[in-house]
């Protein structure tokens, strides 16, 4: 291949060792400086690339490729305060483990505090949320330069890829020209390797270390499941497929163990019985609680969301093993007894050799406590005409087809989804940014997602969260993407509703509360989204299966923030009450 001129050698080489890589989408944020690897990104073969104006919105496109496809994009980035509005997106990789390469253009050293524009200091300009920084260097027409730039660059994708997964940063500086314009640099006397690469291969391929979990410390566990009848299997967010639902599934007849399965734990959706989806109601129940504290507990994914669970377990005194696919340590109060290194999937496998115990009387209990509380939920869903927002929730993912992405806003509709939204056999694809816990980017992130998978995807947010990044609907109309957003609407921050902040101080509303009175139908005619109203469970599933046919639709459902916790807290207590005296009292 031939190149206009060095730049244009220097940008295709570093893509195409990223590519090698297993690189597939690179998102472009236009400017001068990176101009060479914005047209680079459009010769490479094997890349597709996405423009996308804002930095920050492009960061957590770039966060949503990976989250659903387990590889990196590639952000590019003019130099300058532009690689900064990375920053979030960076640290949600970080600590969500998800794989991310960033490259900030650069200035040359020459211009570096001299006052020249678009100048500043961006070497580690992410911190510690970055797994690795190189600055590659100015582009230099030799073998030992190009050969070290391949050889960097296929580090730093294998780095992003092993874990603990995350964001890596390669500062790329440039001296003109910047556009692909001819000049000579002497590229004849460059060798075929040092141009070209390793055809079809990394210039340096790093196997990563094997993540089969320890042998000696899966044995050791299954003796303990062996001699313990009281277990229980909990899977926080967890971001990959992997077969990790059947996985689970085998290990809970293996061991005769109930599973909890938060809604974004790849667990809920697409497993069998033994999974329970209303942990939250059951375990408010205080006899049932009391009566049915785990002596071991099997830890896979993040923590949980909803705080009673997590609490009781922190309390139960039980032996917890946490499984930790990335080496990620998600254990605050520091009750795990044992950490085990792996493949979630691969650990289930193991333990579940040479176990047989089925579904016995402990996960029965469990299970008929869901049922109980199931058959409750249903009937006050049924005796209701209003869409609360855990119907909402609850109607969302019932209007879901099988193999479809659900991408969940932190804040109230995460809980919602996971407190009132029942697990099934059928497969979706649950994904929420519970790194950070943020909601910025959301829209930008299920973006992403749908742009990777080419699946049916939904976004499921509140109100503050879609204004928060209402901007990444320009990247749907620019691409075509097609794209479900559900906006629950009541007007602010119906979180905080929830906590002691709410009658503490007569500055709640404005401060917390932050109402805001837009019409977001608005938004839907700025950015040529379709828009829907729906006032009813019939017509939001109905919205909803309309937008699955293809296109940007943004559905927002209007409730009462001022009702909203009392209905909650009166919906958990209905519930917990469904459990009565029970064999458990």
């Amino acid at each position: 291949m031939s190149d206009a001129n060095l730049n244009q050698l220097w940008a295709r080489a570093l893509l195409e060792e990223l590519v090698r890589g297993g690189v597939r989408h690179a998102v472009v944020c236009p400017g001068s400086r990176s101009s060479p690897l914005a047209v680079a990104s459009q010769r490479v073969e094997g890349l597709k690339t996405w423009s996308i104006i804002d930095e920050r919105s492009a960061g957590f496109f770039g966060l949503g490729v990976g989250k659903h496809s387990r590889a990196p994009a590639v952000l590019i980035a003019t130099s300058g305060t532009a690689g900064a509005h990375f920053y979030p997106a960076v640290i949600e990789a970080a600590l969500s483990n998800v794989p991310l390469v960033v490259l900030t253009a650069d200035r040359p050293l020459e211009l570096q505090g001299w006052g020249a524009p678009q100048t500043i200091p961006q070497a580690r300009l992410f911190g510690e949320f970055s797994r690795f920084f190189v600055d590659v260097g100015l582009p230099e027409a030799s073998d030992v330069a190009l050969l070290h730039l391949r050889a960097t660059a296929a580090r730093a994708v294998g780095i992003a890829l092993r874990a603990p997964r995350g964001a890596v940063h390669l500062n790329v500086p440039f001296r003109e020209p910047l556009a692909p314009s001819p000049e000579a640099f002497g590229e004849e006397r460059l060798s075929a390797l040092a141009r070209e690469g390793r055809s079809g291969a990394l210039l340096t391929s790093i196997t990563p270390s094997a993540r089969q979990p320890a042998p000696h410390a899966v044995d050791e566990v299954r003796r303990r499941i062996a001699s313990t009848e009281r277990g229980l299997i909990v899977c926080g967010p967890r971001d990959e497929e992997d077969g990790f639902a059947e996985a689970i599934t085998a290990l809970s007849h293996a061991t005769g163990y109930p599973v909890i399965a938060e809604a974004a734990s790849q667990a809920r959706y697409g497993g069998g019985a033994g999974t329970l989806s209303l942990y939250d109601a059951i375990l408010r129940h205080a006899p049932f609680a009391q009566t049915h504290r785990p002596e071991l507990v099997l830890r896979f994914g993040g923590g949980l969301t909803p705080k009673v669970p997590q609490q009781w377990l922190d309390a139960s005194g039980a032996h917890i093993v946490l499984f930790s696919d990335d080496g990620a340590l998600v254990d605050p109060a520091h009750r795990a007894a044992q950490v085990i290194e792996g493949s979630a999937s691969a650990a289930c496998e193991a333990l579940s050799r040479g176990l047989s115990r089925g579904l016995g009387r402990w996960a029965q209990s469990f299970l008929q406590a869901e049922r109980l509380a199931r058959n409750t939920l249903e009937a006050a869903f049924a005796e209701e005409t209003a869409l609360t927002e855990p119907r909402i929730a609850r109607e969302v993912v019932a209007a879901l087809p099988s193999g479809a992405n659900l991408f969940v806003s932190s804040s109230m509709p995460i809980r919602d989804v996971d407190a009132f939204a029942l697990g099934s056999a059928m497969p979706l694809r649950v994904l929420s940014n519970r790194g950070a816990n943020g909601i910025d980017g959301i829209v930008s992130s299920a973006l992403g997602v749908a742009a990777s998978s080419g699946k049916p995807t939904v976004l499921l947010a509140g109100d503050l969260a879609f204004l928060h990044d209402v901007g990444g609907l320009l990247t749907a109309h620019r691409h075509d993407v097609s794209l479900t957003v559900v906006v629950v609407n009541n007007d602010g921050g119906g979180i905080f509703s929830f906590l002691p902040i709410a009658n503490a101080t007569e500055h709640f509303e404005p401060l917390f509360g932050t109402p805001h009175s837009v019409d977001l139908s608005h938004a839907a005619s700025l950015y040529g989204a379709e828009f829907h109203r729906p006032d009813s469970a019939p017509a939001l599933r109905a919205s909803v299966k309309v937008g699955l046919e293809g296109g940007l639709h943004l559905i927002e459902v209007r409730t009462e923030r001022a009702s909203n916790v009392e209905y909650h807290r009166k919906l958990f207590a209905r519930m917990a009450a469904a459990l009565g005296d029970g064999p458990w009292a």
